[in-house]
C-alpha cells in the first residue's frame, strides 16, 4: 500500500488583468442551436425561390440546348444568332434601352431640382405621387398615351375638330419613337426617387455660401449640385437601364410596327411560331444581360448609398 501523502488540487491560476473571461458554458453551448434555427428559418424562402424561379429557369436553359431534331445540342445557339430577327431585336434593344435611360436622367435630373429647390405650393404632394406612381403598371401609361395621342385619341379628334381633315396628325406612337415617349414618360419616377433622396441630404449652406459668392444657378447646380447627385444618377439610371431592357408590356400596347424588341421575340417564337428552344436561347440571353447589369446597378446604389 502506498504511503504517499494526498494532496490537494492545485488552485487554479488566476487570470491576468488583461485576460478575458472564459465565456459560460450555456452560452457557448447555446451557440449551435441558434445557427439551426437560423438555418431552419432560411430553408423555406430557399425552397420557394428553388421551386418557383430557379427550377423553371433550369427548364428554360435545358430546353435551349434541345432542338426539335432531339438530343442536346448548342443548334439553337447557332440558328438563333445567324437570324437577321435576333440581330435586329438585339439592337432595337440596346437602342431603345440606352436612349430611354438618357432621356430619363435628363428630365428626372430637371423635375427633381424643380421639385426639392424651387418653392411652389404642393411640392410635397408631388414628391409623395412619385412614390405612387412607381407602382403603376406600365400599360396603364402606355393606354393613357394612346387615349390622348392614339390615332382615335383626344389630340386627333380635336385636330379633325378644328380643322376638318378626315385624319389627325398624331401617329407617332406606332413608331419606335412612340415606344421611346412612353417608357421616358413611364421610368423617369425611377430616376427622381433616388434624386430626391439625396437632394435631401445635401448641406444647404453649401448652396447659400455659392450664392453669396455671386454663382448663378446654373453654375450651382453645375459645380454644386450635380457632383452630389452623380451617385444617385447612376443607380437610378442603371434601373432604369435593366427595365428597358426588359420591358415587354409598353411595345405590347403601343403596337408599335416594326419595333421587336428580345421580350418581343421571345414572345412570337414561343407564341406565334412556336419554336420554343429558339425562344429559350433569346430568353437565357436576355436573362444574362439583365442579370450582368443587376450586378452592375448593385454596384451603383451602394457606392450611392440608396
Amino acid at each position: 500500500m502506498s504511503t504517499e501523502p494526498l494532496t490537494a488540487p492545485a488552485p487554479a491560476r488566476a487570470a491576468g488583468p488583461g485576460a478575458a473571461p472564459a465565456p459560460p458554458a450555456a452560452v457557448r453551448g447555446g451557440a449551435a442551436p441558434r445557427t439551426a434555427r437560423r438555418l431552419l428559418w432560411a430553408l423555406p424562402p430557399v425552397a420557394l425561390l428553388a421551386v418557383f424561379f430557379l427550377y423553371p429557369l433550369a427548364l428554360v436553359v435545358r430546353q435551349s440546348f434541345q432542338p426539335d431534331a432531339g438530343g442536346t445540342s448548342v443548334q439553337p445557339y447557332a440558328d438563333v444568332f445567324a437570324s437577321d430577327a435576333f440581330r435586329e431585336a438585339l439592337w432595337t434593344t440596346v437602342w431603345l434601352a440606352l436612349a430611354s435611360t438618357a432621356g430619363c436622367l435628363v428630365l428626372g435630373f430637371v423635375l427633381a431640382l424643380v421639385i426639392a429647390f424651387v418653392p411652389f405650393p404642393g411640392a410635397k404632394g408631388v414628391a409623395k405621387f412619385i412614390d405612387v406612381f412607381l407602382s403603376f403598371p406600365s400599360f396603364l401609361i402606355t393606354l393613357a398615351l394612346l387615349f390622348v395621342y392614339g390615332r382615335t385619341g383626344l389630340a386627333n379628334g380635336l385636330w379633325t375638330q378644328v380643322t376638318g381633315s378626315a385624319d389627325g396628325p398624331f401617329e407617332f406612337l406606332t413608331t419606335p419613337w412612340g415606344v421611346l415617349l412612353a417608357e421616358i414618360t413611364y421610368f423617369t419616377p425611377f430616376v427622381m426617387r433616388p434624386l430626391l433622396a439625396a437632394f435631401t441630404q445635401l448641406d444647404t449652406a453649401q448652396l447659400e455660401a455659392a450664392g453669396s459668392l455671386g454663382a448663378r444657378a446654373p453654375r450651382i447646380v453645375r459645380q454644386v449640385i450635380l457632383p452630389e447627385a452623380l451617385p444617385a444618377l447612376g443607380a437610378g439610371g442603371s434601373l432604369v437601364l435593366v427595365l428597358c431592357l426588359n420591358e415587354f408590356g409598353i411595345v405590347l400596347f403601343t403596337g408599335a410596327k416594326g419595333v421587336t424588341t428580345l421580350p418581343m421575340l421571345v414572345y412570337s417564337k414561343a407564341i406565334l411560331e412556336s419554336d420554343y428552344p429558339g425562344a429559350c436561347v433569346v430568353a437565357v440571353v436576355n436573362v444574362l444581360i439583365s442579370v450582368g447589369l443587376y450586378g452592375l446597378y448593385r454596384v451603383v446604389s451602394r457606392r450611392a448609398g440608396a
